[in-house]
């Protein structure tokens, strides 16, 4: 077998990974968005949202052990390392604010848990294409411009985040103020760990241009 033939599988192996990855956690963003949406059977979501982090974290796993074992890799080692765990906190992030909801005994959502759960979406899904893009680079200007545009959401993302807390701090109810701002502070985490993954997949961009 040729160096060539030895290094090919493992760049697909590499790349099918991180999108498998993305893709996990852009079904998570899915989950949560109809988990705030439609707030109800709240048990059985979490369910199923902790089996998706199960997953999750088992391709994160993967691609920790393949990167262990793999002399050339398709991109630096350290920017695999980087996408793979800002891509697991990003899903760690989401499983985490379904939990905490649930535990909590939050009784009802608000549109500002709405617009966040939708921002993050949103953000999941330039994420999950610009993963893609990288695998054959042939328009880095397209990932680039999916990373300004997570940036953009994310900015969007502190404003809502303001908002909610401000109008939170309108009630007199203690107990449900600290519930609510702690939930509203992990939607706003899960954005800031978006943007994380953009950083990345945009300095992958700019090496590659």
């Amino acid at each position: 077998m040729g160096i060539k033939e030895w290094i090919i599988p493992q760049d697909r192996q590499f790349f099918d990974l991180m999108e498998r990855l993305a893709e996990t956690v852009l079904e998570g963003a899915e989950l949560l968005v109809g988990f705030i949406d439609d707030y109800t059977d709240v048990g059985s979501k979490c369910h199923q949202m902790k089996e998706i982090e199960h997953r999750g974290d088992e391709v994160t796993h993967e691609i920790y052990e393949l990167l262990n074992r793999t002399f050339i890799t398709p991109l630096e080692p350290e920017e695999i390392s980087r996408l793979a765990s800002a891509l697991d906190d990003i899903l760690d992030y989401i499983n985490g604010v379904v939990h905490q909801m649930h535990i909590y005994g939050i009784d009802n959502t608000d549109p500002h848990m709405i617009e966040l759960s939708k921002i993050i979406h949103l953000s999941v899904t330039e994420i999950a294409a610009a993963v893609k893009g990288i695998r054959i680079m042939k328009d880095p200007v397209s990932i680039e411009e999916r990373c300004i545009e997570i940036n953009r959401l994310e900015n969007l993302a502190d404003d809502v985040l303001g908002h909610a807390i401000s109008d939170l701090f309108r009630t007199d109810d203690a107990i449900e103020i600290i519930k609510l701002k702690d939930v509203y502070e992990n939607l706003e985490r899960a954005t800031d760990k978006c943007e994380d993954a953009a950083n990345v997949l945009s300095d992958i961009a700019i090496r590659h241009s």
